[in-house]
């Protein structure tokens, strides 16, 4: 007669409601333990987090009744996409998927079909739709609460914890591994996961102190306690009954505005330009490039060499960085340019997502400069300006995954 095994835990649960730890085990039994001083701010919408060890995700519900489910990494895992396609949506894209899966306004019924079938890939986990850190940008500023609310909600449901490195640390990156590939040490400049499940990789360290765990937790345990912290943080803040006021003007813009109105002012060819353009970008680079050479273990005399043997054709060859070199030119070559202050988080956000993506979709001013730097560069990614557009090609690609190439 086998031996009958002993319980275990199957979920853990922290309940607003209750102010207590809610531990249910594999015999249906509870222990409750109250939590003590709670986690949740007075203007967190959060109002349950339910966290199961065998299915490695976390579903928060929130005080509306929603629910968000959320993939949660494998510390001894490299990839996660399980071969599902990239398809990054700008913020721009995701109002319409909002406004149809939510019901809150009328769509025009190519977008309602486009997003209905988004989401079905999604559950059926055959694409993942990511969130970075400039849809929180635009999202968690928008003064409306309810519109903010489902937007946030439409956005965190459908890229279900999957998000993008922060572009900032992905140039770091491609320029660390640009050096090292300079001196021989590597042969891939490309940047590693930048659609991940990693806990906080929307903003780098740079920018961001993640949360420690005590010092007495084992390995797993601390990386079990830094993804579950870093994801439900992710779901508050998107969330919460506050918005996030607007910041003061970036000083980027009038630098971008001033070198466009100068560059203007030049009689010189494109070429000429371009070469300005660059010089411009270069030094917007310096820290960074300092920064990657050193790391990379470049001597003074190695910069030197480096900086002397046209330095903008290695950035070329990165493909976020140089996606972004592609679309700074079109702007700057492109008469009396007006800068606003949404233009760099665009460029930024989207020169990563298109270096990396399988699929993007963003409004035509950004879409016909970030294809033509896509096609400059020999990139794969594929670019949309409209939804209905970007899920035909998307469903074809899905298609030819699942049956393989068609015989000739």
């Amino acid at each position: 007669m086998s031996k009958k095994s002993e319980p275990f835990v199957v979920m853990m649960t922290l309940d607003r409601e209750t102010s207590s730890v809610v531990l249910t085990r594999s015999d249906g039994k509870e222990a409750r333990q109250p939590m003590g001083q709670s986690p949740f701010e007075s203007t967190s919408l959060l109002s349950r987090l339910h966290y199961s060890p065998a299915l490695g995700g976390l579903l928060a519900v929130t005080c509306k009744g929603d629910d968000i489910a959320f993939e949660l990494p494998a510390r001894d895992r490299g990839d996660q996409l399980e071969r599902r396609l990239v398809v990054y949506l700008d913020q721009n894209m995701w109002r319409p998927v909002s406004e149809a899966l939510q019901g809150e306004a009328p769509v025009e019924r190519k977008d309602r079909d486009a997003a209905y079938q988004l989401a079905e890939w999604v559950q059926d986990r055959r694409i993942v739709l990511p969130a970075s850190a400039g849809h929180y940008h635009e999202t968690t500023k928008w003064s409306l609460a309810d519109k903010r609310y489902r937007l946030g909600l439409t956005i965190l449901q459908l890229s279900r914890g999957w998000q993008m490195r922060d572009p900032l640390q992905v140039r770091r990156d491609e320029i660390d591994g640009m050096f090292r590939g300079w001196l021989g040490q590597v042969d891939d400049v490309r940047a590693a996961s930048v659609f991940t499940l990693a806990p906080n990789s929307l903003h780098s360290s740079s920018r961001l102190t993640p949360y420690t765990p005590p010092s007495d937790f084992s390995v797993d345990d601390a990386f079990r306690m830094v993804s579950l912290t870093s994801a439900s943080t992710y779901i508050d803040v998107m969330l919460d009954n506050e918005r996030v006021e607007p910041g003061p003007e970036p000083g980027w813009v009038q630098s971008n505005q001033q070198f466009s109105d100068w560059l203007d002012g030049q009689s010189w060819d494109s070429q000429q330009k371009r070469r300005s353009i660059d010089a411009f970008l270069f030094a917007d680079l310096q820290r960074d490039l300092a920064e990657g050479a050193q790391a990379a273990g470049l001597s003074p005399q190695d910069v030197q060499q480096w900086a002397q043997k046209q330095p903008m054709d290695g950035l070329s060859t990165l493909p976020a960085t140089g996606l972004y070199r592609e679309m700074l030119r079109n702007r700057h070559l492109n008469k009396g340019t007006t800068w606003q202050r949404n233009d760099l988080t665009d460029m930024i956000y989207l020169s990563c997502a298109a270096g990396y993506a399988d699929f993007v979709v963003c409004e035509r001013h950004m879409r016909e400069p970030l294809e033509r730097g896509v096609r400059r560069l020999g990139l794969h990614t594929k670019v949309f300006r409209r939804l209905s557009e970007a899920v035909v090609v998307v469903g074809q690609a899905l298609e030819q995954q699942t049956h393989g190439p068609s015989a000739p």
